[in-house]
């Protein structure tokens, strides 16, 4: 049996010895996503925009509204959210990797794709379970500090602790801090699914190919591709989880009754592009930050 709390060492094909333990992954895991992150956080800001905004708003491209957000609220505007969004994805991620490793090292020896494809199902799960309410709150601050949406006349304290705070006294107890979760579960576990599958598939060819790991350049180019593939697949659901979040606040444009419901409302209102409202924003972002995120794993995995 395996012990949690020691590290189990393989040899690579480079004749390295590379510590592999879930408790690694989850320290390693945690810092990536944490560097990930805030490299394109005014992207993901402008991503949350555009997926929540209502006929006005900013509409001018990706590029233009992160200058547009430089001009009216300065370097903090285009970091606005950063903070709670660090202080989510470092367990977030922490919890993917860690969880993944966990059913490697269980199931033992090499596993199939479809395998690979239920372990990332189930880490992506475990991870949104785990942090939710933090990417609620997340998502609040993004939408209540920007200038040119249709919400208004909000009065609750704009810093982690008073949306906390708030959304749990006035919107429902601890069922509100976990609004939206369905479509959540529904579009990040099979976006953790492929992502890991893909990038670990890629990643072994390439090695097969060359006969040594992946340098980080081509690390950093796999994690990319990998990233920009799953959220593409599952990007529908990501912007649902955003306007299920937001919808309690007063004057939200929103009102689903449930995901079928909601994706039924875009598609007679906007057609099948509405369901990808803000996806270019989100390449600009999900890209290389999944770059970063799976080249600093790698990296600090292998210090570690």
């Amino acid at each position: 049996m395996i012990n949690d709390i020691n590290f189990s060492v393989t040899e690579s094909l480079m004749g390295q010895h590379i510590l592999e333990d879930p408790l690694l992954s989850l320290v390693c895991g945690g810092a990536a996503g944490a560097l990930s992150r805030t490299a394109v956080s005014p992207f993901e800001r402008v991503k949350v925009l555009f997926q929540v905004q209502g006929k006005s708003g900013y509409n001018n491209g990706t590029m233009a509204t992160v200058v547009q957000l430089y001009k009216e609220e300065g370097w903090r505007g285009m970091f606005r959210g950063n903070g709670v969004n660090c202080v989510r994805i470092v367990p977030y991620t922490a919890i993917q990797y860690a969880v993944y490793e966990r059913i490697k090292l269980f199931v033992g020896g090499e596993m199939t794709p479809l395998v690979k494809v239920g372990a990332g199902l189930i880490a992506g799960t475990a991870s949104v379970l785990g942090t939710y309410p933090l990417d609620l709150v997340k998502t609040r601050l993004s939408v209540l500090t920007a200038q040119k949406l249709d919400i208004k006349n909000m009065k609750a304290s704009l810093t982690l602790h008073g949306t906390l705070l708030n959304i749990y006294h006035n919107e429902g107890g601890i069922l509100a801090l976990y609004r939206g979760i369905v479509p959540t579960v529904l579009g990040v576990a099979p976006y953790v699914a492929i992502n890991f599958a893909l990038f670990e598939y890629l990643s072994e060819r390439v090695q097969e190919n060359i006969n040594k790991k992946p340098s980080t350049l081509v690390v950093l180019l796999l994690g990319a591709f990998s990233g920009g593939v799953a959220q593409t697949m599952a990007y529908p659901f990501d912007m649902l989880r955003r306007r299920f979040q937001i919808a309690t606040i007063p004057s939200s444009p929103f009102k689903y009754k449930s995901t079928i419901d909601a994706l039924q409302q875009i598609v007679r209102r906007d057609g099948l592009k509405g369901l990808y409202r803000g996806w270019g924003a989100n390449m600009w972002k999900i890209m290389p930050s999944m770059a970063v995120q799976w080249a600093s794993y790698d990296f600090l995995k292998k210090v570690l």
